[in-house]
């Protein structure tokens, strides 16, 4: 029977790969069910609602996003670093939306706190920047700028925003030597160091 075999690790990584055909908004319990042929209620013994299922999709995600720019950034530093670190966020973005989406919801930080692999996304992406003699509050301003660029950067690119006719992968690349640039020459703050207290989500 289809209701036989069932666990957790399926069903979630099931959801994945359903929230990247049709998108992670879309993901329910019911197209979940639907997916192995299943009523509803055979899920909940497994998996409690739907905010579950999608915290456990974004916690797989996240893991699969971390793993990728581990293995990118792994024995680099400075600029090269940087570049790796871009190209294997970006390339996630784009081969995988749904899961990408996924990374963005905002977790309880207890959540953040159980999982190895969101808080190895965490420690890469501070040790980058740690690398260009960055420290608080400049870290957590410098991960900000490093993610809106990255994510703007791939949405608009996910949906064709990107009209002018230079082409893209040169205005990409050009867009990571600035920001090279910046982080070597990242102006002083004038505030003082703010305590460490839970690191922002990296990229």
């Amino acid at each position: 029977m289809a209701r036989a075999g069932l666990t957790v690790e399926r069903l979630v990584t099931a959801a994945a790969e359903l929230a990247d055909e049709v998108g992670f908004e879309r993901v329910t319990m019911t197209a979940l069910a639907r997916r192995f042929g299943v009523k509803d209620a055979s899920l909940y013994s497994h998996i409690r609602n739907l905010h579950d299922l999608r915290t456990r999709v974004a916690v797989l995600a996240g893991t699969e996003l971390a793993d990728r720019i581990g293995a990118a950034v792994a024995g680099r530093a400075g600029k090269d670093a940087l570049v790796a670190f871009a190209h294997a966020y970006r390339a996630f973005a784009l081969e995988r939306p749904g899961r990408y989406a996924a990374t963005q919801i905002r977790l309880d930080p207890a959540v953040v706190a159980a999982s190895p692999g969101l808080l190895r996304s965490i420690d890469n992406t501070y040790a980058m920047l740690r690398a260009y003699g960055l420290d608080e509050p400049d870290l957590t301003d410098a991960v900000r700028l490093l993610r809106s660029t990255f994510h703007g950067y791939a949405g608009l690119e996910a949906i064709g925003g990107f009209g002018h006719p230079r082409d893209v992968q040169a205005s990409w690349e050009r867009g990571l030597d600035a920001l090279h640039v910046l982080l070597e020459n990242w102006p002083a703050s004038s505030a003082g160091p703010t305590p460490a207290t839970t690191a922002e989500p990296g990229p």
